[in-house]
């Protein structure tokens, strides 16, 4: 999660409890019109996007991009599929994981770099309602622990 941490325009956060993150790929994006203007004002939501291949092409399904105030008639369709630029060596590794029972491709994250869009993906298997609950006991056992060595450290 180090890479661009920063400048992140959207994030998928129920990606991270509802599914174990294998591989990440960072793809560009195929816009249109307003698309990029509304992104750059952060009016992105990935909640319910998800990553399909098709044909040998990565598509991008569900994400929502609101029109943009000062676009118009030449405004896009918000819900519109996108395709995801990616070197052949990622979309076969993305065939390859789409294949296998369990795994799906999610988008994570949102960022724009050296003024381009880019989506980060991942390839993503499914947790079980025990380990999502594992995963929260471990998450408030670090919260714990860290604010116990905050107070230690005020005194």
């Amino acid at each position: 999660m180090a890479r661009n941490e920063g400048n992140a325009i959207a994030q998928n956060k129920k990606a991270r409890h509802d599914y174990a993150i294998e591989e990440t790929f960072e793809a560009g994006m195929v816009l249109q019109g307003t698309e990029i203007k509304a992104i750059r004002a952060r009016r992105v939501q990935l909640k319910d996007s998800f990553c399909r291949v098709q044909n040998g092409e990565v598509f991008l399904h569900n994400m929502h991009i609101s029109h943009y105030e000062q676009g118009n008639r030449y405004n896009h369709d918000p819900l519109r599929t996108r395709k995801l630029l990616l070197h052949k060596k990622e979309i076969n590794k993305l065939i390859g994981a789409s294949k296998d029972p369990g795994y799906s491709i999610i988008p994570l994250k949102m960022y724009i770099k050296n003024g381009v869009a880019k989506v980060l993906i991942g390839v993503a298997r499914g947790k079980k309602k025990y380990d999502k609950r594992e995963d929260l006991k471990r998450k408030t056992a670090k919260r714990e622990i860290e604010k116990a060595f905050r107070e230690r450290q005020k005194m």
